[in-house]
């Protein structure tokens, strides 16, 4: 690890919080693959759509993610029990309305965020500048997504009491 310059048990730590992270992402990614495949009624159109693109980008991240523990040295978990114990990320059934998943990846955009802060903490006591640039810009992005979906959310509720 000496081309990195980083001290091996910082690194550890922030790698800890990474797989978790990873783990994070593909909860968030087969949630938004299970609301893309079962979303139905008026807002059909307009949700299908946003959840695909959304776990088009997912799925960028993760392997990003992974890649990012590859470049530090260590080995990225890779299994789904593992993820399924690590995640902060709980499944959701199909069965929910278009309105309630959006509340759902809202509730889970927070707890991602929250663990991203985790990796940027810990990469921070290490100098890891790489792992701090990589998750700043996906905290940036998943907030301006939660804007999005929180205004959709908004809209549906002025319908409602209209």
């Amino acid at each position: 690890m000496s081309y990195l310059v980083l001290d091996e048990s910082k690194t550890k730590d922030t790698i800890k919080e990474l797989n978790i992270v990873l783990a994070d992402y593909h909860m968030y990614y087969q949630k938004l693959r299970n609301f893309h495949w079962n979303v139905i009624g008026q807002n059909f159109f307009d949700l299908h759509v946003q959840f695909e693109d959304m776990y088009n980008g997912a799925k960028v991240k993760i392997d990003e993610i992974a890649e990012r523990i590859l470049t530090l040295r260590f080995k990225p978990k890779s299994n789904f029990t593992d993820y399924l114990n690590l995640s902060n990320l709980k499944e959701t059934s199909s069965n929910i309305q278009d309105h309630e998943m959006v509340s759902v990846l809202l509730e889970d955009h927070s707890t991602i965020i929250n663990q991203m802060r985790n990796v940027v903490d810990s990469a921070t006591k290490n100098d890891d500048e790489g792992t701090i640039d990589l998750i700043g810009a996906y905290i940036r992005q998943l907030e301006k997504t939660s804007w999005m979906l929180d205004a959709w959310i908004m809209k549906i509720e002025e319908k409602q009491h209209a």
